[in-house]
């Protein structure tokens, strides 16, 4: 399963980026974001039409 991870402003909490990764690297941007107080919002990412 892949995710969407994006990055908030600490301001107004718009997304200020974004990446798709796989599951296994999910707790590690977590644990960084933890870390450095970033804030994210991780969402499943959509499937590819088939």
């Amino acid at each position: 399963m892949r995710f969407e991870i994006m990055r908030l402003d600490d301001v107004d909490g718009t997304a200020v980026d974004s990446t798709v990764v796989d599951a296994a690297s999910v707790n590690q941007i977590v644990q960084q974001a933890a870390a450095t107080g970033q804030r994210l919002y991780i969402r499943p990412a959509e499937s590819p039409a088939s």
